[in-house]
Parts: C-alpha cells; structure tokens; sequence
C-alpha cells in the first residue's frame, strides 16, 4: 500500500460502519486513508475515524521507527479524516498543526481549540517543506465542506485529494471502482459540480502521477480515465447512452406500464434501459443511475393530491444536486384525479436545461390507448 520509500500508507478498512455518514449502504465497507512522509522532516496527512484510534496509531509508529512528527497536516475537518486529531496533539506535543483557516474555526467546535500556538494556518498556494519533498496546496472549499485543502507532492508527483477520487468501500475488496466511486461522488459531493470543476482546472497544470484520495484506493494507472470521469460528473454531461424508468406503483398498475415502456425501449435499439422501483431499492444507487444516463422517465401514482413519497424523496435528492440537462418524460397514475405530473414538473421548477418530452395519464388499470401512447412516448425518447 506504501505510494514511495518515502510516502506511506497508514489508513484501515471498516467493515464495522452499516451506513456512511448515517444515510448510505456500504455493503463492503469503508477505507479511512491516511498518509505519512517520512524525510528530513515528517508530515502526517490526516487522521482516522474514532474507533480506529489505536490501530492508526500502531501503524504511525511503526513508520515513524522513533522519530517524531514535524506536522500534522488537515486536509479535511470531517469527523472520519479528523477524529484523532486531538489525541495526535497530546501524543506529539511538538508537531505543528497545519490546515486551513476555517478548518482551524471548526478544531475550536470539534475539540475546544484550535492549537493558537502550533498552528501553520495554509492557503491556496502554500507550501511545506520537508527536505526533498514539498506540499503545495491547493484550495478545494465545497469539495465537499468549505475547508477543504488539497496538496500536491512536488517530487513524487503525488496529488493528495481529500474526498475527491473517493469511493465507498474498503480496500480488501474487489469490486469496480466506477460504480461505488459514483454512487459516493453523487451522493456527496454532487451538488457541488461547480466547485470541482474549479479544482480540476487547477489540477489541469499539474503533472500528476499519482491520485491519493481519503476514501478508496490509491490511483496511479490510466489516471486521464478517472479525471475524465470527474469531469463529467461535475459538469453535469452524460456518461452512458441509456434511459432509466424510475417508479412507485401501489397495486401494480403503473408497474406494468413502466414495463411495457422498457420493451419498447429495447424493441426500438435503445442501448440500455436500467428500471429502478424506488420503493425497493437504494435511493443512493437510483440518484446515480439518474446522473449516469441521459434519459429520465418518472412514474408515480396520484398520492394525497401529490405524489408517492419514494418518489417525492427521489425527485427532492435530484433538485438538491443540481440535476441539469436531461431529456425528461413523465407517467402518472390517478384513479379519480391524476395530478403528479404537474406535481413532479413543478418540483423541477428551478431546475436547468431540462426538456419533458411528454406524458402518459393512467386512470387505474393500463389501457390499450395508453400503451399506444406509451409506444409514442418511447419513440420520442430515442
């Protein structure tokens, strides 16, 4: 796990947490990364989640083979990257403590001070000097929290990204990195698109060779796929050609249209139709593929006079991340007197580049004429 002789890792996989940050699933866990370089001075990047304390610990020490630290560096104030802050203090009463000035404001909420006379305050364009490596540090605020710094190791290369490049899981399981990096990326840090394009124009002038994020693994092959991907990401493009059905159905009703819809979709070359029922299945993965695809249809039934709370819930966690230039149609489902489509629209009010395509109205069951129009409804949406 080590990055260099000199640049090691000293982070720890947790397979104990069920939910990330308390709302999502992470089935195989999570990684708290966590950095030290070792030269003629010693800089420690970040810090660990309470419970591992002592296993974050042990493994300093044993990088540090008896010397003791120069700097503690905070790229990130969040309780998993910081929570050990105040016990490292104690411990190596001599290290200086560097981060950012509104990091220093949130050490005086988190462990009532914020270290006045060790404190190294750092800023866009910063530096630390260690001996033949040297931070330099780049602001990252709303990445995901206003604080937020990045350093980039000028000898090695090495890009130290926070949260950015992050991903749920822990790092003694295999899985895509694409898939579970998304999920996180919208999930958390989505609706800050504008500030991550900041950074990567930033990191456009940087020779990069290595990605160190807090979560997930240490990049350092094929490095343009994953900025590419960031890229999308945060400027709101599409990344798969496709079409996701998003639904609520009470008694089964607008389920068989939503499948009907997908035949059709397949019958007529669309070349992917992902159908997610949000009633059943991880909120967090539906926003994803929602983001993923460039197509969206949104089905629901007439509920209280709105619309179904799953979907409510789902439409919410679009609007609150910026959901932009999509291709949008919409079927609703009222027994007596449909009125979630005009519901559903209104919520996207504020909402940027979005073009509805059309909807279908179902009064209970599924007609003939409506999957005649769900036929035409199919075809606008190639």
């Amino acid at each position: 796990m080590n990055i260099s002789e000199s640049i090691r890792y000293i982070g720890v996989n947790d397979h104990q947490v069920d939910l990330f940050e308390g709302q999502f699933d992470v089935p195989n866990g999570m990684a708290y990364n966590s950095y030290v370089i070792v030269d003629e001075k010693i800089a420690v990047l970040d810090t660990m989640e309470a419970n591992f304390g002592e296993e974050w610990f042990a493994k300093l020490q044993e990088e540090l083979q008896g010397r003791t630290p120069d700097y503690l560096v905070v790229h990130h104030m969040e309780p998993d990257h910081s929570a050990n802050l105040a016990a490292f203090a104690e411990k190596y009463p001599e290290a200086k403590i560097a981060a950012s000035i509104g990091a220093f404001n949130m050490m005086k909420n988190f462990f009532g001070t914020d270290y006045p006379d060790r404190k190294v305050v750092l800023k866009e364009g910063s530096t630390i000097e260690l001996g033949t490596h040297t931070l330099q540090f780049i602001g990252a605020p709303m990445v995901h929290w206003p604080e937020v710094l990045m350093s980039y190791e000028t000898s090695e290369k090495v890009l130290f990204s926070a949260d950015g490049f992050g991903k749920f899981g822990a790092l003694d399981v295999e899985e895509d990195w694409a898939c579970e990096a998304r999920r996180y990326y919208f999930g958390i840090v989505g609706k800050f698109g504008s500030s991550v394009q900041a950074v990567l124009k930033k990191a456009a002038n940087l020779d990069i060779r290595t990605i160190c994020p807090l979560h997930g693994p240490i990049l350092s092959e094929n490095l343009g796929y994953y900025i590419n991907l960031y890229d999308i990401w945060s400027s709101y493009g599409v990344e798969s050609e496709g079409v996701m059905i998003a639904y609520t159905s009470v008694y089964g009703h607008t389920k068989e249209a939503v499948e009907y819809l997908a035949e059709e979709l397949t019958k007529k070359g669309c070349p992917k139709v992902v159908v997610c029922d949000l009633a059943r299945e991880d909120m967090a993965e539906a926003v994803e593929d929602a983001f993923r695809y460039g197509k969206l249809i949104l089905a629901t039934t007439t509920y209280n006079g709105e619309i179904f709370p799953y979907m409510y819930q789902f439409i919410h966690q679009l609007v609150e991340r910026n959901y932009q230039n999509r291709k949008l149609a919409l079927i609703e489902n009222g027994s007596w007197a449909p009125a979630a489509a005009k519901y559903m629209t209104g919520l996207f009010a504020e909402s940027k580049n979005l073009e509805f395509v059309g909807t279908v109205t179902i009064k209970g069951a599924v007609t003939e004429d409506n999957k005649t129009q769900l036929q035409s409804l199919a075809g606008d949406m190639m």
